[in-house]
């Protein structure tokens, strides 16, 4: 009897989480599908299914800011491969993603048949990234590398935190959207400071931008 897979497919934009899918049951006889929309969505799917066999995820969906998604599910959820589908095929980009935690790399422009071939490999413990780009990948600097090492040690909640300062909002504000108290923020936003290493929220935003990725260009008619 075939084993039966698990797998999150998180990906905001509903045409390519369908080609996903399709591409997965290609791949698998027998496999249960959780869809995700947003980085939240994705942290939701991984509670409730901590049995999750792989998450294809997205880098440009609401609430993620570059590798910030990556390298948190991979330090939350280091039983559970990440591959990373994005419509970047920079290879500053795989190697960024590669180092900071991704079992994968997949891009979009991958024919359904690639990309089912992809999560075979991942699901059997072994890393893909496209065989043309596997020799020509710089690595990071070991400053990043801490960094998202420090990211990683960050709390659920903290995170989302970390993601709204990222976006501008106040302590006041952060609190109203979270439905807790200013006070719990500020206890928040000290333990991502002296998790991060830095000593004011600005040089916080500043170190979490390092992580964004430009956003593939979209050709239009």
């Amino acid at each position: 009897m075939a084993l039966r897979h698990k797998i999150i497919v998180a990906d905001d934009h509903p045409l390519f989480r369908a080609a996903l899918q399709q591409a997965v049951t290609q791949a698998l006889s027998d496999v249960e599908i959780v869809e995700a929309d947003t980085l939240e969505a994705v942290h939701h799917a991984v509670a409730h299914h901590p049995d999750a066999d792989l998450i294809l995820l997205d880098l440009h969906m609401p609430g993620a800011h570059g590798f910030s998604g990556l390298v948190f599910l991979s330090g939350v959820n280091p039983g559970i491969p990440v591959v990373v589908v994005s419509g970047s095929e920079d290879n500053h980009v795989i190697r960024r993603a590669m180092d900071y935690g991704a079992s994968g790399f997949i891009p979009k422009s991958s024919s359904l048949e690639t990309i089912g071939q992809a999560i075979a490999q991942v699901l059997n413990g072994e890393v893909w990234i496209p065989p043309a780009v596997a020799e020509h990948l710089d690595e990071i600097s070991e400053e990043e590398a801490r960094f998202a090492e420090a990211l990683a040690s960050l709390t659920p909640q903290q995170f989302r935190v970390l993601n709204m300062l990222t976006e501008g909002l106040l302590n006041k504000q952060i609190a109203y959207e979270l439905d807790v108290s200013e006070a719990t923020i500020k206890a928040h936003v000290t333990a991502i400071l002296r998790k991060l290493g830095v000593h004011s929220r600005t040089q916080a935003v500043i170190a979490a931008k390092r992580l964004e990725v430009e956003a593939p260009k979209v050709n239009t008619p």
